[in-house]
């Protein structure tokens, strides 16, 4: 079958579903992943011919794409930083935001040469504490989950990335304390209100991980709550936290902050101008 075959059938397929930009986007990804098809194949040999044995694949992927599944789990790889990493269902899909929360810690920590202790909490697939493994070589990493199964895919991540991590399965909820004192702590916790679950697409509500994602109306603010106490409990004076957060309750996380001896702290907005992070640092109180 000619490409231009192949695009117009998925064009056909996934119109009602995608914008025509998208569905080319996700036909040079499956192209390059499955047959190392560079992007510009499409555009520049739009004869080009496919054998039945290449076709199979990109079949299969169109039939999981009308299902709405995300084309990350279709190909097991998404990007982040720079960086390719494994993902599955276990684990949330990276989302430019959260580059934007990496973005901040690595410019604060800009000319940092003393070695620190960086607490990734609820780490997923990893990327966090990977990618600020590798950005700050000199630091020791450690990072947190509740999933056996995400912590299995963060440790495959660490290995392809050849990221120093030290990685531990357990629910900070319980352990209060890792005996530890840690100078960053890093967290994209769950914070999408269920209520909001139906403005959401598809293919995030039935794919990616529920406990990932929601927390309930009557209590938005619960991991924040929670990760304000666990940040006191662990961090050392001076140390920092940084949160994700979700963009319309970045007062209301403020304001936890603040209720719980924090200082210096500070709100700033993602690449799409929504407030989405915040920093704030822990200052142990005086007698």
């Amino acid at each position: 079958m000619l490409l231009r075959e192949i695009r117009k059938i998925y064009l056909e397929e996934l119109g009602n579903l995608y914008p025509d930009q998208e569905i080319d986007s996700f036909l040079n990804i499956l192209l390059e992943h499955y047959l190392g098809i560079g992007r510009f194949v499409m555009v520049l040999q739009p004869e080009y011919t496919l054998t039945k044995e290449e076709e199979q694949p990109l079949v299969e992927a169109l039939a999981r794409l009308c299902e709405e599944e995300p084309i990350q789990y279709i190909t097991g790889t998404a990007h982040f930083y720079g960086r390719d990493f494994r993902v599955n269902p276990q684990v949330l899909i990276p989302r430019p935001e959260t580059e934007d929360l990496v973005r901040w810690i690595l410019e604060h920590l800009e000319g940092q040469e003393t070695p620190i202790k960086i607490l990734d909490v609820g780490t997923g697939s990893g990327i966090i504490a990977i990618t600020l493994a590798r950005e700050l070589p000199q630091s020791e990493v450690h990072a947190l989950d509740i999933s056996p199964e995400a912590l299995d895919v963060a440790q495959q991540n660490a290995v392809a990335n050849q990221a120093d991590v030290h990685f531990r399965e357990g629910d900070f909820r319980i352990l209060k304390s890792l005996g530890q004192n840690w100078d960053l702590i890093v967290s994209n916790p769950p914070y999408v209100r269920l209520s909001e679950r139906n403005d959401m697409r598809n293919n995030v509500k039935r794919y990616e991980p529920a406990q990932a994602l929601f927390v309930p109306d009557e209590a938005p603010l619960l991991f924040y709550e929670l990760l304000s106490k666990f940040g006191k409990a662990n961090l050392k004076e001076g140390g920092m936290l940084f949160l994700e957060i979700n963009q319309s309750l970045g007062m209301q996380v403020q304001d936890i902050l603040s209720s719980e001896g924090y200082s210096e702290i500070e709100l700033r907005k993602d690449l799409f101008g929504n407030e989405r992070m915040v920093k704030a640092v822990f200052k142990k109180e005086k007698l």
